[in-house]
């Protein structure tokens, strides 16, 4: 049976091309979201780029059909058909309930005016607002998530580093020795994903390697200050080997809160600042509170610093590793004058030549899929891209655990030879904050 999917304002926000991802099914463009849709074409953040680009696609849609709003038209072969819905009647169960004229209770509406229209087919609206979906289910309209783009299982997401234990004295002599062993001389059930990092171990000694998948080859890798910061971890120790290969293109750092992400990755962009052209620095714009920017006072370049204040945290921690009258103090300072070191919200960088650029984007879990994938694809000859991030901590509404663009990008990218990923678990800010972490 053929079903109907209403999409919400926020799915087609989420994903412009939305539409073509239901198979066979009808698909039905609610003339309120329409309407909702007018608000978000202006502007340079991700979501008005979406807006604009859905409304793209729909003109071109409805210029190759005369009677686009009471036929619809065909979204392709083996697709169904698209309508934009303007008719429906006002439901008193919902007005009664629900006094708020808004744009949500008119798209419930809508589905009830739907079932009752189309009582032979399934209809099911489809939002990211979970508030919605309650209401929904509380009058009996079947809804779901928009689930394109979503990693199921998060609790099985790539790591990126492995712990081997029970390793034989005389292997683990040997990486030491030799400076890399064969895989299946650790264990013959080993069968590493491309530049996956191990803790290889027994009683006596322990060893950290990488694999290197041209060689075929666990690697023995040592621990390397990068521009005066020292790792303290094995984790820390894999993210800095990591972003220091310049045969891997794309890293992407994950952890909770004081594990050292973003620390790491500008040490490591720093270190390597000769081998680039720019380092950029940036997070996505997320006020808090619902706070747009247009609420604080001051030019732009205060209405910014607040955001962007994390990011000079980090970087005055690395310049205190080192006298004011040091080279490496002045260096920063330089590069922060003259823009070699750039530090900027991410709406900033659209547009940017990404070539032999070392590109840090932090706070990344607040990015959706395709926010992500146009940030790759911008990468240039020489450039390479470190994604840091929390998966489990999201300051945006309509992104989850399993929907945003850090998790979406490690579950496709594993297995890339251009790819890592290390997942930092121990929290190194100070022992308060990580009782903090365990305890609160």
């Amino acid at each position: 049976m053929k079903k109907i999917f209403i999409l919400d304002t926020n799915v087609i926000l989420f994903d412009h091309t939305a539409i073509y991802n239901f198979e066979d099914n009808d698909v039905v463009i609610p003339m309120v979201a329409l309407e909702e849709l007018d608000r978000f074409k202006k502007g340079n953040d991700h979501i008005n780029f979406e807006a604009r680009q859905f409304v793209r696609e729909l003109d071109k849609l409805a210029s190759q059909s005369d009677s686009f709003f009471s036929d619809g038209v065909s979204l392709g072969e083996g697709k169904g058909r698209l309508f934009v819905y303007y008719e429906q009647k006002p439901d008193k169960q919902i007005e009664s309930v629900l006094t708020l004229k808004k744009a949500d209770n008119q798209i419930l509406e809508l589905a009830l005016y739907l079932k009752e229209k189309f009582p032979e087919k399934e209809v099911i609206l489809v939002s990211k607002d979970v508030n919605l979906r309650m209401k929904a289910l509380a009058f009996k309209i079947e809804a779901e998530d928009y689930k394109t783009g979503q990693v199921i299982d998060v609790d099985k997401l790539y790591s990126g580093r492995n712990i081997i234990d029970n390793v034989d004295p005389e292997v683990v002599d040997r990486i030491y020795s030799d400076g890399s062993v064969n895989p299946r001389d650790v264990s013959p059930e080993l069968n590493p994903t491309p530049n996956e990092y191990f803790v290889i171990r027994n009683e006596q000694r322990s060893a950290l390697a990488h694999f290197n998948p041209e060689l075929g080859e666990l690697e023995r890798i040592e621990k390397k200050s990068c521009y005066g910061i020292t790792p303290r971890n094995a984790e820390q120790i894999f993210s800095l080997d990591a972003m220091m290969r310049d045969d891997i293109k794309l890293v992407a750092l994950t952890g909770k809160a004081g594990t050292g992400k973003t620390l790491l990755a500008l040490a490591a962009a720093l270190e390597q600042s000769e081998k680039y052209r720019q380092i950029y620095l940036a997070r996505p714009v997320v006020p808090l509170g619902n706070r747009d920017m247009g609420y604080l006072p001051g030019n732009i370049q205060s209405k910014l610093d607040p955001y962007m204040q994390p990011l000079y945290d980090n970087l005055g921690v690395i310049k205190h590793q080192f006298s004011p009258s040091s080279k490496e103090y002045k260096w920063i300072d330089e590069m922060l004058e003259n823009e070699k070191l750039f530090i900027a919200p991410l709406a900033y960088i659209r547009g940017r030549s990404l070539d032999r650029i070392f590109f840090i984007v932090d706070e990344a879990q607040n990015l959706t899929p395709h926010e992500v994938k146009t940030i790759i694809t911008r990468a240039g000859d020489g450039t390479k891209i470190v994604f840091t991030g929390d998966i489990y901590q999201i300051d945006t509404p309509y992104l989850d655990t399993h929907s945003n663009g850090l998790t979406y990008l490690i579950d496709k990218m594993k297995g890339q030879s251009l790819f890592a990923t290390v997942n930092l678990v121990k929290g190194e800010r100070s022992k308060l904050a990580e009782l903090a972490s365990i305890l609160l």
